[in-house]
């Protein structure tokens, strides 16, 4: 008789050199990149710390923080982008934008054209201005609570909706460079010429943050990673991509909370003076595009699910 095989004790298994390995290499590398690129904040190693947090934490955690990690590649990716501003590789569109939204959409107002956010911005009110903050407030919130109900209900759902969340958002990065918009706020503040050292600007959501007296959004808009990035306005995709999956698995009446937080970010985007129409049009175009692109022909990519599906989240 052979002696029984000596187990491995599981708080062993989580300290294993490899993935002290992999975790030191990839927090370090990435310490050093942002050092370089945007230099080292505090939110830089704030994630480093979650990261290895979870990581190390437990087999339960480690899986979660492996399966959010297209999330953290997403936020890595938008951060990065304040190092190469899109308008140093193409015109930032700012009159034509604004032309092409009046045509479309304007609205006669005391014998005059104006862009829809010109006539609300002559229109506000404090229900409107606290509703389209809330609402606003939700952009990232919404899919991130989404994507947790997912992972422990659903966990290959899961994985779609993030790695279809991802493309939306590098389909939406690809047209910010090839066609640099500026949103109506800007317009607004400094017409028609172009000033490349331009801050981010809260805009209308500066009502909410002085109604409640909390810099919510000042604190936000602070650190926008790129002024010149209207269209299309993934703030209008998150919502829709929710709206999706919740109504492919059949959510009931979660889905009507979803359409109607969808419907107020859209709204909101234009009553804040944050997108254009036009902007929110191109957003849920862009979700619609990731959406099908993921469904017709990655979904079933024998090498993403087997990553994804299995390496990450088995």
């Amino acid at each position: 008789m052979y002696p029984p095989a000596k187990t491995v004790p599981s708080y062993d298994r989580l300290f294993a050199k490899k993935d002290i390995l992999f975790t030191t290499s990839g927090s370090l590398l990435y310490l050093l990149i942002s050092a370089l690129l945007t230099g080292l904040r505090t939110d830089h190693f704030g994630l480093v710390i979650i990261f290895n947090l979870l990581y190390f934490l437990s087999f339960s955690t480690r899986k979660l923080i492996m399966g959010f990690s297209v999330y953290i590649v997403y936020w890595i990716v938008f951060d990065y982008m304040k190092a190469f501003p899109n308008y140093l590789y193409n015109t930032v569109h700012i009159e034509g934008l604004y032309k092409a939204e009046k045509s479309l959409f304007g609205i006669f107002y005391d014998n005059h054209l104006l862009t829809p956010n010109e006539y609300w911005l002559k229109h506000t009110n404090l229900f409107l201005d606290v509703i389209s903050g809330l609402f606003y407030l939700c952009w990232v919130p919404l899919p991130l609570a989404f994507s947790a109900y997912l992972f422990f209900k659903k966990r290959e759902q899961f994985m779609q909706f993030a790695l279809t969340f991802f493309l939306v958002n590098i389909l939406g990065f690809i047209v910010y460079y090839a066609y640099p918009a500026a949103a109506p706020w800007y317009v607004q503040e400094y017409g028609f010429n172009f000033h490349a050292s331009t801050p981010g600007n809260t805009a209308g959501l500066h009502r909410f943050d002085a109604f409640f007296n909390i810099p919510v959004f000042h604190v936000l808009y602070a650190k926008s990673s790129n002024v010149f990035a209207a269209m299309p306005s993934l703030h209008s995709s998150y919502p829709a991509i929710v709206l999706y999956y919740g109504l492919k698995n059949k959510l009931g009446w979660v889905n009507i909370i979803f359409a109607i937080i969808a419907a107020g970010i859209w709204f909101a985007a234009v009553y804040t003076s944050h997108h254009y129409i036009l902007d929110v049009l191109a957003g849920i175009l862009c979700a619609a595009t990731g959406i099908f692109i993921f469904q017709k022909w990655l979904v079933t990519n024998k090498y993403i699910y087997n990553f994804f599906f299995k390496k990450l989240l088995s």
